[in-house]
């Protein structure tokens, strides 16, 4: 940890930013010293993604003032950020997919020749340094697309370097990341440190933000709540801080009330690379269905609903086979799934709230192709008020919603076809602790009132807090099934590294 502790990189003073109806951002200072990493926290729609774009010159605050380098800055546009040092690397990475990591990392000021064309030794030999100089091994000829997550993440930070950022800006890095790739990346962002840089970084999930952070900035309600040393607090506070109010227990108590199977799946396969699997689900159950990256967790539950054609096997509900060639017949069926990508599949992110609630079931708002207002009004009401969804009204575009409450209405408009099985798939990625709590009660609500859920989850101890039964999953296959009682983390996580034959 080198921070210095004496010069401020960055100072952001009394920033407030209204939208329509809205103030994202109320009278917020931010202050981050030079050579530190700092972490900025907060509940979805606490004001970081605003105050991020304000620093990355994607918009502009209404009031208040931003000193760069102890300079006073109007930050115009993302170009303007990148000129003065400030680079920012968003969730969904910006990155053309079939260029080279090469091109991509000097993408717009690539070496010329003569007649301006492209130096391509000199632009893979300047690229090759880049990388070079934060120890980073990849091929500069190797196209994008190819690449993992971990991987473009590592060009995006090349990229920064190439740009001479002195900040660089890290919104959720590890969203996706395995733990080894997590690692990976928290070593690369120490030699950052070590090369004098600064980094801000914004993540839901604290055990990280305790191990690489050296303060803690938390947001809520658009408001600066506290900036603290992060040696000197504790999850608790901190989480205390962010919701105001204390979490009794991350994971919610609930007596399972087990009942009939609804729904059994037998020696299903796919050309997609799940094999012989086999499991059921009763009615007040939640599975749990775990692996690591690339297990077939999320082609096991596409086949089910119908996605993925099968090549072999059965699927059964109520105890009677039944055959499911499309989502439509999975939906007739009585099951539901709310993808793991919300923005892009489980949500048309510029459609209202009330739109995205009656989608799937728009027979119970129409009659003769024309839409019962009132009706569907009255739906969509009282989901908002089941799911405690935070939307200033029924007509709210989905995309102005913060993650947690986008989320609810992926999980709103499932109800609303009034599924048996109910299919989550990383059902809290990306959101909060307090909207997972939320989550958590409504998970646990659903089961009670006799729905069949299977969740899909890369972390752990959500997995075993959550679930009536573990099913772990290694290259394609089942290769564990666990009680609550019987589950450990070191024998689910020994099942999903495939040592468990």
């Amino acid at each position: 940890m080198n921070s210095n502790g004496s010069e401020y990189v960055l100072q952001m003073k009394g920033i407030t930013k209204q939208f329509p109806g809205v103030t994202a951002l109320d009278s917020v200072d931010f202050i981050v010293r030079q050579n530190e990493i700092h972490a900025l926290i907060g509940e979805n729609g606490a004001g970081k993604s605003t105050l991020v774009k304000i620093v990355s010159g994607v918009i502009q605050q209404n009031d208040g003032q931003i000193f760069f380098n102890k300079n006073l800055m109007t930050i115009r546009n993302p170009q303007h950020a990148q000129s003065i040092g400030i680079s920012t690397i968003f969730q969904e990475l910006h990155l053309i997919p079939d260029l080279s990591v090469g091109e991509n990392i000097l993408l717009g000021r690539e070496p010329k020749r003569k007649f301006r064309l492209v130096d391509w030794k000199a632009l893979h030999q300047t690229a090759n340094s880049i990388l070079q100089e934060i120890d980073l091994e990849l091929d500069t000829h190797a196209i994008v697309r190819n690449l993992s997550i971990a991987q473009k993440q590592m060009v995006m930070i090349a990229r920064a370097l190439s740009l001479q950022a002195s900040l660089i800006i890290m919104d959720e890095p590890t969203a996706t990341l395995t733990p080894l790739e997590i690692d990976s990346l928290f070593k690369l962002i120490r030699n950052l440190q070590d090369k004098g840089k600064t980094v801000i970084f914004i993540s839901h999930k604290l055990d990280e933000v305790f191990e690489i952070s050296e303060r803690i900035t938390v947001l809520r309600d658009g408001k600066l709540v506290n900036t603290l040393a992060t040696k000197d607090t504790s999850k608790d506070e901190v989480i205390q801080l962010m919701v105001g109010r204390t979490l009794d227990e991350e994971f919610p108590d609930r007596t399972p009330v087990i009942g009939n199977e609804m729904i059994a799946v037998r020696e299903i396969s796919t050309g997609k690379g799940i094999s012989n699997i086999s499991f059921n689900i009763r009615s007040g159950e939640v599975i749990g269905l775990f692996g690591l990256v690339g297990a077939g967790r999320t082609e096991v539950v596409r086949a089910i609903f119908g996605i993925d054609r099968l090549s072999s096997g059965e699927i059964f509900l109520d105890r009677k086979p039944v055959k499911i060639g499309s989502p439509k017949d999975a939906i007739s069926h009585g099951i539901a799934f709310a993808t793991e990508d919300r923005k892009s599949q489980g949500l048309i992110l510029g459609m209202s709230v009330k739109e995205n609630i009656t989608l799937p079931n728009m027979n119970a708002v129409t009659v003769f192709s024309f839409v019962k207002h009132h009706s569907e009004k009255q739906t969509v009401e009282s989901y908002i008020e089941k799911l405690n969804i935070k939307t200033p009204n029924l007509d709210q575009e989905a995309l102005k919603l913060s993650g947690g409450n986008q989320q609810k209405v992926v999980i709103a408009r499932w109800l609303c076809a009034k599924p048996k099985v109910l299919i989550l798939d990383e059902p809290t990625q990306g959101i909060d602790v307090g909207a997972k709590r939320e989550i958590y009660l409504l998970i646990n609500e659903l089961v009670k009132q006799g729905l069949a859920i299977l969740m899909i989850s890369s972390e752990l101890p959500e997995i075993l807090a959550m679930s009536d039964r573990i099913l772990v999953m290694h290259r394609g296959r089942i290769t564990g099934e666990f009680s609550k009682n019987e589950a450990t983390p070191e024998n689910v996580m020994a099942c999903a590294a495939g040592l468990v034959r």
